[in-house]
């Protein structure tokens, strides 16, 4: 049962003195510590308190062994997804993942072989494009097409003439991550029509599924007529209720594909996950429905803030329109700097460390992407810190 309050985003918890990978990495990264992180895609917002009463509840037993991952675990996911994306997942369709590139990476195993092609669509999260080839496969890159208005659709014609008979599986970014795109249902049944005709499985990367904005909807792509058959998706927690932290996601494969998945799976023995994760990963779908609400009304103003100060200095800075996830996807070429010296001048006069756009292809070169999933307090600093450099830019 959810409870009936208000929640309030305008501080967070300090991190800066946990080991948080965001903070215990910034000399490493950046060449100093003084630097406000908004990089790695975890929020500075407190994880929420019914999933950390359900913790504290499990620690009153003394005995923290080997468990099974709850079929109520599940259970709770899996009517999640039918409340809030209408789409009926089936218990015997749900593997236990600690995280979506492992899973990636089991999917790439199971349904191609070395010397396979595998299709990522660039700018993109860079594992996409790091599994396949530490596992020797091909990579074949379908760049997404930037249109007038900075947003991103599908290149189907790049995609159509690239396809061999080696071409074997699609890694899918929905929403997109790092663009910010949440697909319409005609792109991707245009993209699932290709792949029907080509024999392509499509891995379905959707954690940033609960992420997304007003007037915008997320289409989950095994939902698509004729498309189940032929997908795998990756979905969790991690993203939602900042919880990466309990390793604990959710791969959903139908029956049909199982036999393949399941002969990688098992080799990589997954296990069953950490026991907290367990009570964690159920109480959030069992009770967050208010908590994802308010909390997209809050990232959605941190965002109008970084909007309003794009505009302010649209010369340097073009924010790219967002429909999903907490990551700004910010075009820099007007700053007209390399992008080598463009991360540098994050680094040393906004103080920020965020990540550089090219290591999200070659495509993302020019960009820079932010992580606005923090307090309201953090989202007017970093507003203040990148304002104060660009006025200085301004008056060289």
């Amino acid at each position: 049962m959810e409870k009936n309050i208000m929640y309030d985003f305008t501080t967070a918890a300090d991190r800066s003195q946990t080991n948080a990978e965001k903070y215990t990495l910034r000399e490493k990264l950046f060449g100093t510590e003084d630097v406000l992180p908004a990089w790695v895609a975890d929020m500075d917002i407190d994880t929420p308190d019914f999933v950390l009463e359900s913790v504290k509840k499990r620690l009153e037993h003394p005995i923290v062994g080997y468990e099974e991952f709850p079929d109520s675990a599940f259970e709770a996911q899996i009517e999640w997804m039918k409340k809030h994306h209408n789409v009926e997942y089936k218990l015997d369709e749900m593997f236990y993942s600690h995280s979506v590139v492992a899973s990636m990476q089991v999917v790439i195993s199971a349904f191609t072989e070395f010397g396979d092609e595998v299709i990522v669509q660039t700018p993109i999260y860079p594992p996409f494009f790091h599994a396949p080839l530490q596992m020797d496969r091909k990579v074949l890159k379908n760049p997404l097409k930037q249109k007038e208005d900075g947003t991103y659709i599908f290149d189907l014609d790049d995609l159509k003439s690239k396809i061999t008979d080696k071409t074997k599986l699609l890694l899918l970014s929905s929403p997109h991550n790092p663009v910010g795109r949440v697909w319409r249902k005609e792109e991707l049944e245009a993209l699932l029509e290709i792949c029907i005709e080509n024999n392509i499985v499509i891995f379905a990367d959707e954690v940033h599924c609960d992420l997304v904005y007003k007037s915008n909807k997320h289409i989950p792509f095994a939902s698509l007529k004729g498309a189940k058959e032929i997908t795998i998706t990756a979905i969790g927690v991690g993203k939602t209720f900042n919880m990466a932290g309990f390793a604990a996601s959710s791969i959903v494969v139908p029956k049909n594909l199982q036999e393949k998945f399941k002969e990688a799976y098992d080799s990589v023995h997954f296990a069953q996950g950490n026991v907290l994760s367990h009570v964690a990963f159920e109480a959030a779908y069992r009770e967050g429905s208010k908590w994802i609400e308010a909390l997209l009304v809050h990232l959605y103003k941190n965002y109008q803030m970084l909007e309003e100060l794009c505009a302010k200095y649209s010369d340097y800075i073009k924010l790219i329109p967002i429909e999903g996830t907490y990551l700004a996807w910010l075009d820099c070429k007007g700053m007209h700097l390399s992008d080598k010296l463009l991360r540098k001048w994050f680094v040393q006069e906004a103080k920020l460390g965020l990540n550089a756009g090219l290591s999200f292809g070659k495509e993302g070169s020019g960009f820079m992407r932010l992580n606005f999933a923090v307090p309201s307090a953090k989202m007017t600093q970093i507003i203040k810190q990148l304002e104060n450099a660009l006025q200085r830019m301004k008056q060289q």
